[in-house]
């Protein structure tokens, strides 16, 4: 690994007297790619922030490299799209701190013109934000987070909400990115379709209960630990594939678990 860029140590984070963070190693490098994991409430978004530095920690240490930007791609559910503001104008809010002139300048002008083209979405620059796909919107609040040079890229649940196609979009061009040094730490509830595809997980569920490669991570015993109910785990071309425990019995048709059933049906 790399030397780090965020380190967490025995980090605790708490609202009132209740931890939502308990004890949390993390070790943030250029080039990693980290997939934090969980049930909702289980102190991801938290996560996020104290390595953001916008949630102080009630214990343990938070170190970042002197000047290292970070850059944070917020839920998708906290925006409000029917602000009436355009592509270039969404990224160009990224620039809105220290800035002189109440309007941008060429320099700027350029800088969002480049980011829009390396995601991609240039053509969009004068399209109105409500008027764009999922994963369009997705894209520009990225590019919203690189156009501040980041090294370290945050994003919270991605893809939530997206079809099939826009998350695979979405990781490939995750990947991209972080396959020219950026470090990227993410936050997803699809086991599946995200998680089972990075490189590095991080179940967490107040406290760390499992940590390294998905094949090492998604497994029985670390998903009881983390979401608290029996998963089973299958291998499906070399990749772990997560499946609620069957009820009992088995479809009729087909002598196959109800829970295996079901996720065919879906990828079908």
């Amino acid at each position: 690994m790399s030397a780090p860029l965020v380190r967490l140590e025995r980090v605790t984070c708490c609202y009132g007297a209740t931890p939502v963070l308990a004890d949390v190693d993390l070790t943030v490098a250029t080039g990693t790619f980290t997939g934090v994991v969980g049930p909702s409430g289980s102190g991801k978004t938290t996560l996020l922030r104290a390595v953001l530095g916008t949630v102080r920690p009630s214990a343990g240490t938070v170190w970042r490299e002197p000047g290292v930007a970070i850059g944070y791609v917020p839920q998708v559910e906290t925006v409000d799209w029917n602000f009436p503001v355009t592509v270039s104008e969404t990224v160009l809010m990224a620039r809105t701190r220290g800035r002189r002139l109440p309007w941008a300048g060429p320099d700027e002008k350029r800088e969002v013109a480049e980011v829009l083209d390396r995601l991609d979405i240039a053509s969009l620059r004068h399209r109105h934000i409500r008027s764009l796909s999922g994963g369009q919107q997705q894209r520009v609040f990225i590019a919203r987070a690189l156009l501040g040079r980041p090294r370290v890229l945050l994003l919270d649940e991605p893809t939530s909400g997206v079809d099939v196609r826009t998350r695979h979009d979405v990781l490939h061009l995750l990947a991209d990115l972080n396959a020219d040094g950026l470090a990227i730490v993410l936050t997803t509830h699809d086991l599946n379709g995200m998680a089972a595809h990075l490189p590095h997980l991080i179940c967490l569920n107040t406290r760390v209960t499992g940590e390294g490669p998905p094949a090492e991570v998604l497994t029985p015993a670390v998903l009881e630990r983390t979401y608290g109910a029996p998963m089973e785990v299958l291998q499906h071309c070399g990749l772990p594939v997560v499946v609620d425990q069957p009820r009992p019995g088995a479809d009729t048709a087909s002598g196959t678990p109800a829970g295996i059933v079901r996720l065919r049906r879906e990828a079908g």
